[in-house]
C-alpha cells in the first residue's frame, strides 16, 4: 500500500469519526453539509424568517458550487477525462 493510499484511508476515517459525532450530537452548523450551505448561501431560513434578497456574491458562490459539484461527478463517472 502506497503512503498516499494510506494517507486517503486517513483521511476517510477522520472525515467519518468527525461526521459520525457531528451528526449524532443533534447541534445545528456541525455536519459537513450543514457548513456547504453556509459557505454557499443555499441554507434554508427559518419559519417566520423573512426572506433575505440574493446578492451577486450569494449567486457567484452558489454557481461555483454548481460547476465544482458537475465538473467533480464529470471526473469521476469518466476515469479523469475532465
Amino acid at each position: 500500500m502506497s503512503p498516499f493510499t494510506i494517507g486517503w484511508l486517513l483521511w476517510l476515517a477522520y472525515f467519518l469519526v468527525l461526521e459520525g459525532v457531528a451528526l449524532f450530537n443533534s447541534r445545528p452548523g456541525d455536519t459537513l453539509s450543514e457548513h456547504v450551505w453556509t459557505w454557499f448561501g443555499t441554507q434554508r431560513r427559518k419559519p417566520g424568517e423573512p426572506e433575505r434578497p440574493r446578492s451577486g456574491w450569494t449567486q457567484l458562490r452558489r454557481v461555483l458550487l454548481l460547476a465544482f459539484m458537475a465538473w467533480l461527478s464529470i471526473h469521476f463517472l469518466t476515469g479523469g477525462w475532465a
